[in-house]
């Protein structure tokens, strides 16, 4: 169910907002919560009811490792080992479900074999629960969660409006919105905010990028036909789909928010004008921020980030890139991508280096520096 279909729009949010803030009305938060758990569970197992059973595993085994990091109740091993477990655990989930046929199909190839694991179909939102919760267990270890009950944790999980597509949310952020009575109250103001977010996210997918798509998807499906298009085509294919990419996908996110917001509940921003960007790296400040934030937070900083020397720090930015375009999709040309934004990511962080050293002033730039920037980050 997207929520761009009728049947969402104009039944399950308005029901299931109804019957919350009903619920809620009563006074009754707890109640309140295992519905919307409920309505969350029915929404995503709407699409593949067996794939349901799955997300309840991951739900249920990683509140536990959770609790057990966090002392709730104690284990016989010691925490460095039980993250551990955790994680290989979620890092074995993901892999078999979205990488073993891209694994074995690789594999194949070198040794002109025909290695394939049959029927195979993607968890729905996999990568975004997997990695919400391999978060929540590092900040466990940390010490860094609080003593979460089982069914705010649930909510925190499936929570529907950003299970599908984000915005990846930390349990920090949600988690004491969901523990705040107030939230189980109608706000009109929430309602309100929520209603024109949400409609302004809605104007970017079904105006914007649907419409763009025509303009791009059957050049791109001639092509996949063996057609050489032209370079007027190739052109027009490959700026339609750069808009239709980021209006889906914000539109999409901006839907998630408000949302969210008629919920009472504040969801981070996931997009802020990213094609507005002067380098890369601010596009990636701008572009899918919550990814970038997770990214940086478990995965760049850990590796060391750029305290241990520059060629270090490249070394850091390169595979952090190559594993978030591995993220986005199971196949060579998402490995390709991420390793070139990594390369433009080192290139950027070396010219700044440069001019640092040559005493330019980065943050004083004329119309002419950040004209010509915007244009080749663009590009």
């Amino acid at each position: 169910m997207l929520f761009n279909s009728l049947k969402f729009i104009f039944l399950f949010l308005p029901i299931t907002l109804l019957i919350f803030f009903q619920i809620g009305k009563t006074g009754n938060y707890r109640f309140a919560t295992v519905f919307l758990v409920a309505a969350s569970l029915g929404f995503y197992g709407r699409w593949n009811p067996p794939y349901l059973l799955l997300l309840i595993f991951s739900i249920v085994f990683n509140y536990f490792v959770g609790s057990a990091l966090s002392e709730k109740f104690k284990v016989p091993f010691s925490k460095k080992l039980l993250l551990t477990l955790g994680i290989i655990v979620n890092i074995v989930l993901i892999g078999y479900f979205k990488y073993a046929n891209f694994f074995l199909s690789s594999v194949s190839s070198l040794v002109g074999a025909n290695f394939q694991i049959e029927n195979i179909i993607l968890p729905l939102a996999i990568s975004f629960f997997t990695f919400q919760q391999i978060a929540y267990l590092v900040d466990a270890y940390k010490g860094e969660t609080k003593e979460y009950n089982f069914l705010d944790y649930c909510l925190f999980v499936t929570f529907f409006p950003q299970l599908i597509a984000g915005p990846i949310v930390h349990h920090k952020e949600v988690m004491p919105q969901f523990a705040d009575k107030s939230t189980y109250r109608f706000n009109p103001e929430n309602m309100a905010v929520g209603m024109t977010i949400f409609s302004l996210g809605l104007f970017k997918k079904v105006v914007f990028a649907d419409n763009v798509a025509v303009y791009a998807t059957p050049i791109f499906n001639a092509v996949s036909q063996g057609t050489a298009p032209t370079m007027v085509e190739a052109w027009v294919a490959a700026l339609a789909y750069t808009l239709q990419l980021y209006f889906d996908f914000s539109g999409y996110s901006d839907m998630a928010i408000g949302i969210a917001r008629m919920f009472g509940i504040k969801l981070p921003i996931n997009f802020n004008s990213p094609y507005k960007a002067i380098s890369i790296s601010d596009f990636w400040r701008r572009w899918h921020i919550t990814l970038s934030n997770f990214l940086r937070d478990y995965l760049y900083i850990p590796l060391g980030g750029s305290r241990k020397g520059e060629i270090r720090r490249n070394a850091n930015l390169l595979i952090t890139m190559l594993l978030g375009g591995l993220w986005h999709g199971a196949g060579w040309t998402f490995v390709f991508w991420g390793g070139l934004h990594g390369i433009y990511l080192v290139i950027n962080h070396q010219y700044r280096s440069l001019r640092k050293r040559l005493g330019h002033d980065l943050k004083n730039t004329n119309w002419l520096d950040r004209g010509f920037g915007w244009l080749l980050t663009f590009l």
